[in-house]
């Protein structure tokens, strides 16, 4: 098969180095070719390994089990990333790799893929990984019938609509070890999609669910003790053979114990835990606690990302018997009130970049520039008063943490001096991630993806698990029906301009920064560098000789 990333290599002056190699290596470019590409070679590993031992304790929110295609917070993934693995991983430097998969080919018109399986992968109940294991998953992935299944969301390219499961013959056994995927539309973002935290890959007699959940898996640890809320342990598997041992860039799988403790939502908490010698390592740190922490003589890691906040509305959503939000001008006077600056600086303390309301980052390789939306109060409040909805006390709820909250009351202030009756409902964790899709009016934290029309097909198209908003327009989704199949970033490019435009027009949110993401770990802890999508690799964490 052809595989066409050299057309993506073709084009590095025009887009990000890190979205360039994820660009090119989704569609089969090794990353040693991608690397070359930009006339460098591939980083060479730390040469200080950890030693085999010991146990790391990771500050970080114990969410509940449940099946993997319906997870919707990555700290539920971290934990079981100890024994459920991943097709592909993506990496901090942008790459996508294979994890199970030891290769992939992609055709030229990203229709035809074919995945090979690493021949060294044993189930930690004996039983070998084979490629039949692999077609059972795309079956359970793409069963669109399971309430929140984003999986069949993010594979919606060989979802068959009529009866919401697998498109017959678009996933076929080639052998043992390789498969051929046939999706019914072009789509360059399969690969990335199986590097997503839903895409954990789970064994056919595994029962994956919120009452029961099965230890079968091909990864190096095993779940010792869960608790929601409170705390989270995994230990080595020493009876299971893991295949990283053997694989040339993996190894690993260092310490014997792995904690997860729940401190709470509150960054304070995190500090004193760090002061009491309670914990190694953050999940991730916000505000003046970088400062605090760094004071400590904690390592301190960084990264830019896509990962958001995104303010946004449910346009079904009828309150006081009306449905404010389904009229496109009063969205636009909300957009309007608010200045993305404001919520930059007292909500996330300005360690980040201004957004522009459409989800689509700079540093995406398809983000287009266009003429953004214009901070105008004036104009919001001649276009609420003007509707029916001026009388509306509204109510936007946030998640109780520090710039969750902050930004939301940042938001709050500006619209109430617009002239919005609006008050802010300051939400419990466990509440809030229970229920994040439902409310009415509320702020969400959108995690990094590699390429931006991920986020378009997988939040804003219509119908789809993830589309919190509700948002549907016919010339949106064929835009991004069109944009899926686009290998060429200068065509996409043109595309996503129309889909970007199309965002500020109908006003479907209002998005006021781009995060950037820092953790805090102890300064002998190795393998914790933070992850553009705060992904934990758990294989690679130990502790210095």
């Amino acid at each position: 098969m052809k595989n066409h990333a050299n057309v993506i290599l073709s084009q590095i002056d025009i887009i990000n180095r890190r979205e360039l190699l994820a660009t090119a290596t989704a569609m089969g470019a090794s990353i040693s070719s991608a690397y070359a590409s930009l006339g460098l070679t591939v980083p060479t590993a730390s040469e200080v390994k950890p030693k085999r031992g010991g146990t790391a304790r990771i500050q970080q929110s114990i969410i509940g089990l449940k099946d993997p295609r319906t997870w919707d917070w990555p700290q539920i993934a971290n934990f079981a990333r100890g024994w459920l693995e991943y097709l592909v991983e993506y990496q901090n430097d942008g790459t996508l790799r294979g994890m199970l998969l030891e290769r992939w080919t992609v055709n030229e018109d990203a229709t035809e893929f074919i995945l090979t399986l690493r021949d060294n992968i044993f189930w930690n109940t004996g039983e070998k990984l084979g490629a039949a294991h692999i077609r059972w998953l795309f079956e359970y992935w793409c069963d669109n019938s399971v309430p929140n299944n984003s999986m069949a969301s993010r594979l919606d390219s060989l979802v068959d609509p009529n009866t919401n499961t697998l498109i017959i013959d678009s996933v076929i056994l080639l052998d043992s070890r390789n498969l051929l995927i046939r999706p019914r539309y072009p789509d360059i973002t399969i690969i990335s999609s199986l590097a997503d935290y839903p895409a954990a890959v789970v064994h056919p007699k595994g029962i994956y669910s919120e009452t029961e959940f099965s230890s079968i898996g091909t990864g190096p640890y095993k779940p010792d003790y869960f608790a929601e809320g409170e705390r989270a342990v995994l230990v080595r598997n020493d009876k299971h053979e893991w295949w990283g041992y053997s694989t040339e860039g993996f190894s690993g799988a260092y310490l014997d114990k792995i904690e997860f403790i729940d401190t709470g939502t509150d960054p304070y908490n995190y500090i004193k835990a760090i002061e009491l010698g309670q914990i190694d390592m953050l999940y991730q740190n916000t505000g003046v606690f970088i400062d605090i922490a760094d004071s400590l003589g904690w390592a301190k890691y960084s990264t830019n990302s896509s990962a958001t906040l995104v303010l946004r509305q449910k346009h079904d959503t009828t309150i006081e018997g009306l449905r404010p939000f389904s009229n496109t001008s009063i969205r636009q006077a909300f957009q309007l009130a608010i200045k993305n600056e404001v919520c930059l600086e007292l909500g996330y303390d300005n360690i980040g970049d201004v957004a522009e309301n459409h989800h689509i980052c700079p540093i995406h390789p398809e983000y287009a520039e266009i003429e953004p939306t214009v901070f105008d109060p004036q104009k919001a409040q001649k276009l609420l008063y003007q509707s029916e909805a001026r009388e509306i006390e509204f109510t936007l709820h946030t998640l109780d943490d520090e710039f969750n909250r902050n930004t939301g009351a940042a938001a709050v202030a500006q619209l109430k001096d617009a002239g919005f009756k609006i008050k802010q409902i300051i939400v419990p964790e466990k509440t809030y991630r229970q229920n994040w899709s439902k409310y009415d009016f509320s702020v969400t934290e959108w995690n990094h993806r590699a390429l931006g029309i991920q986020i378009m097909s997988l939040a804003y198209r219509s119908n789809q698990p993830w589309n919190e908003t509700g948002y549907s327009n016919e010339d949106f989704d064929n835009l991004v029906d069109q944009a899926l199949g686009i290998i060429d970033i200068t065509e996409r490019k043109l595309l996503m301009a129309k889909i970007e435009k199309i965002m500020l027009r109908d006003a479907v949110i209002i998005q006021p920064f781009w995060r950037h993401l820092y953790r805090h770990t102890h300064p002998n802890l190795i393998g914790a560098e933070i992850h553009p999508t705060l992904e934990i690799h758990l294989y690679k964490l130990g502790w210095k000789e």
